[in-house]
């Protein structure tokens, strides 16, 4: 078992981002997506990461996120538990986004 999870932060999320290299992940409830997600984000919820895991690429990293980083981080560590081996944590979540100014997207 991974004990220790790759972390980024927002300036390495964002750097990320505009690269192309990464796939981000929400794993947060529909209800807190609605209030705003990071742009490019995907949407998974966390109780149905076990169902889903398998269709998230494995050639490019994989970024999770939540609310602060709680349940992103376990989505971390059960993903690396079940071979992903390019998975990372966003530090802080998107209230660590929010709070650094960054944008964004609000569901219709």
């Amino acid at each position: 078992m991974m004990s220790s999870i790759n972390e980024v932060n927002g300036d390495e999320l964002h750097s990320m981002i505009t690269n192309d290299d990464v796939v981000l992940v929400d794993v947060r409830s529909h209800a807190e997506v609605a209030q705003g997600a990071i742009p490019g984000a995907s949407h998974l919820p966390l109780h149905l990461l076990p169902l889903q895991l398998n269709q998230l690429p494995r050639d490019k990293k994989v970024v999770f996120y939540c609310r602060t980083g709680a349940r992103s981080a376990q989505a971390c560590l059960y993903a690396a538990n079940q071979g992903s081996e390019n998975v990372i944590n966003l530090r802080g979540g998107i209230v660590a986004w929010l709070r650094e100014g960054r944008d964004v997207a609000k569901s219709a």
